[in-house]
């Protein structure tokens, strides 16, 4: 049996679990660590500027690409809270990260060691698992059994904290006879489906809503092919966004609160029958449950058994992974349909298409300076349908998700239910760098931009190219929407005369200089007849120097986006257009 140090063996079983990149900022606790990945190879570090911002990193970077686990990693005491964040974003998405953390030696936890805290206290609400190892020889199992949660069940995140005399000793550990565990994914049965199925198709308007869980399972192809072979339309959630094409004749909007389509939630009102799959009925996509659930029967399927009626309680709630659930669906709709028994509906199929083709809001505005929703319309036209567009919350999140076309499954990456402010930046690297072959273009509103805007010096030093669109109204204009119903407008102005740039005015932070200080490159676009070119302009100098690029959008100072407390009562505020069909 070989002999090496803990932390070597840990670095050779993060290999064998298929880790080849990971983000962090080293330290002295976490020093043993980046000694072995540099003494065995085979892991590529990129250095974030914030550990925050590296647990985004790796958050994007698990979004990206099915099969991925990204990794963060982190020396002792801050550097373990700075990561809180990350994990409760990943928690609350269902979003497999390790993120591992230095720690104290053994003999000093107790001693109010500099820079030692209980980080595994600390994120264990917001973690599936955090724990400190406390035997060198248990470091191995650990980390085993941290991929073997990560990955079965509801996906999660994992925090690791490895005190720095047990990465240091010597153990006994063969790489070679290293084997990943078996991955547990709960199933349903064909009884249990054939219920389910025989639910949907005694309904006369049926819908299904497909969630996050479909994406994470990677059966974005079942969902699709189970649609049509049934014929009922599919309303996705904010995370399942992109399961099916926004141009598939069964695609009938998103319906919620804020990220909606007014066809979206017209047709879920109308709709007798639910099929919920991989998604838990989030408070922004439901509103209030009377409403939500007025007069229509759900199914409910998910892979966390505590989720089934923990919004409310379902007509018929199954535990399964979304994707061996739509296999067996498949196959018992196939046979049916052999059989004569699924109807048509052509007349329901007809309505939700006559919604989606007329229901619509206004986007080719012309005014200067710009509405925000003409900059969405522009992206349509520009990028192409596999662009993936990177975003996290704020009025541009929430118009992105109202105007934006998307038409692959993990081309919308988005921080749905934590929605912490600066993940854009951080999140757009992590994916760009798990998949460089796709384009992507992150969204942000000035605020979040500013706050983790450091992060694009990472781009820079390791030659990450993507396009980030901030649209520019100098306010926390989500918050000062919010505040309307308070008769305020207060603490969220982030307005003023920018002594070294004067031809801002009241824009404030000159992002341009900034970024470019960074080691990026910035377009700025005034005109809504520029943005064509601007967006253009910025290809050409991402191609040219494989950096980040920012256009920089500037905005009316005030539009209020279309949102509502129910979603049968949206407030539009802005033009909507009823087209007869």
């Amino acid at each position: 049996m070989a002999k090496m140090r803990a932390i070597e063996a840990a670095v050779h079983i993060l290999i064998k679990e298929g880790v080849d990149t990971a983000f962090g900022v080293p330290g002295a606790a976490i020093n043993p660590l980046y000694a072995a990945m540099k003494k065995i190879g085979g892991i590529r570090h990129l250095l974030a500027r914030h550990v925050e911002g590296a647990s985004h990193m790796a958050e994007g970077y698990t979004r990206a690409r099915a099969g991925n686990i990204g990794v963060c990693i982190g020396t002792s005491g801050p550097a373990g809270t700075d990561m809180i964040t990350g994990l409760y974003s990943a928690a609350a998405d269902s979003i497999p990260i390790l993120c591992i953390t230095g720690q104290a030696p053994r003999s000093r936890l107790h001693k109010e060691d500099f820079q030692a805290v209980d980080i595994k206290e600390i994120a264990r609400p917001v973690a599936k698992w955090a724990t400190t190892v406390m035997e060198p020889a248990q470091l191995p199992g650990a980390l085993q059994q941290a991929f073997h949660l990560m990955r079965s069940g509801r996906p999660g995140p994992v925090l690791l904290d490895l005190p720095f005399d047990v990465q240091m000793a010597e153990i006994d550990f063969d790489p070679e006879t290293y084997q990943p565990l078996g991955v547990f994914k709960p199933a349903a049965s064909r009884a249990q489906l054939e219920k389910a199925l025989a639910m949907l198709i005694e309904s006369e308007r049926p819908l299904i809503v497909a969630g996050g869980g479909v994406i994470n399972a990677n059966a974005s192809t079942l969902l699709t092919t189970f649609a049509e072979i049934v014929q009922v339309p599919v309303i996705p959630t904010l995370m399942g966004w992109g399961c099916i094409p926004d141009d598939h004749p069964l695609m009938a909007g998103m319906a919620g609160l804020q990220t909606s389509h007014r066809y979206g939630n017209a047709t879920l009102l109308a709709a007798d029958f639910v099929f919920g799959i991989g998604n838990r009925w989030a408070n922004r996509h439901t509103g209030s449950i009377d409403v939500y659930t007025a007069g229509r029967k759900f199914v409910h399927i998910d892979i966390e058994p505590t989720q089934i009626g923990r919004v409310f309680a379902p007509d018929f709630g199954i535990v399964s992974d979304a994707a061996s659930a739509l296999t067996l669906l498949i196959e018992i709709a196939r046979e049916w349909q052999e059989q004569g028994r699924l109807p048509t509906r052509p007349q329901w199929l007809a309505g939700c298409q006559q919604r989606k083709n007329s229901m619509l809001r206004r986007s080719n505005h012309s005014d200067r300076p710009i509405k925000p929703m003409r900059v969405y319309e522009e992206m349509n036209r520009f990028f192409g349908k596999n662009t993936r567009y990177v975003s996290t919350i704020g009025l541009s999140q929430i118009a992105a998700a109202q105007f934006l076309h998307v038409y692959h499954p993990r081309n919308w990456i988005n921080c749905g239910q934590a929605g912490p402010l600066g993940w854009t930046i951080p999140a757009a690297i992590g994916a760009k760098v798990a998949d460089p072959s796709t384009a992507v273009v992150a969204i942000s509103g000035d605020y979040d931009f500013q706050f983790m805007l450091e992060e694009l010096a990472v781009g820079a030093q390791f030659r990450v190219p993507y396009i980030h669109v901030l649209v520019n109204n100098s306010y926390l204009g989500l918050i000062r929407q919010a505040q309307r119903q308070f008769d305020i407008d207060y603490c969220v102005q982030l307005s003023f005369e920018n002594i070294n740039a004067p031809e801002l005015g009241s824009y404030g932070v000159d992002h341009v200089r900034v970024v470019e200080g960074l080691g990026c490159k910035a377009v700025r676009v005034r005109d809504p007849e520029q943005l064509a070119a601007g967006l253009a302009e910025a290809q050409q100098l991402m191609e040219l120097h494989a950096v980040p690029v920012v256009v920089e959008v500037i905005l009316e100072r005030v539009t209020n986006i279309a949102m509502g407390a129910e979603i049968n009562a949206i407030n539009e505020f802005e033009d909507i257009i009823d087209l007869p069909v």
